[in-house]
């Protein structure tokens, strides 16, 4: 019984449901940055650069049977190694142009954070200390005489 009652512990304390809401909101935020990439940021590229999509280049490491399409599907599903570089070289500049994109948000985030919060200067001074502190501040000097 202690070991259900300790997973209950453990399920309900918030961080537990802090972090749930955290995956969640992490992935609904991945979907709406992978489409700003991919439906905002990659057709400008495409048009200023050209089609930006390497994944149809490969290097062959096998035999290639005769008959055979020469295509990445057409090789790999007829058996042949193939060293599919191209796919590796989209995925890198993807995830390049999601973290540019997700350090561009976080900067604004933190930017609009700085100028939301009060200045250190803006702060009023600290409360004077209280009587007893005060009482105890001058017993501790005086014993130190």
């Amino acid at each position: 019984m202690s070991f259900i009652r300790e997973f209950r512990e453990f399920a309900l304390k918030g961080n537990v449901f802090d972090l749930a809401v955290g995956v969640i909101i992490g992935g609904a935020f991945g979907k709406i940055v992978d489409s700003m990439v991919n439906d905002m940021i990659m057709p400008v590229v495409g048009l200023v650069f050209g089609k930006l999509d390497f994944s149809s280049l490969y290097l062959a490491l096998g035999h290639v049977p005769p008959g055979t399409a020469i295509t990445l599907d057409a090789l790999k599903k007829a058996g042949v190694p193939v060293l599919a570089y191209g796919n590796f070289m989209t995925v890198a500049v993807n995830f390049a142009l999601l973290a540019f994109v997700v350090f561009m948000l976080v900067k604004q985030i933190n930017r609009l954070k700085r100028t939301a919060q009060p200045a250190e200067a803006d702060a009023a001074p600290p409360p004077p200390p209280a009587e007893d502190v005060l009482l105890l501040r001058e017993i501790r000097d005086s014993l130190k005489k």
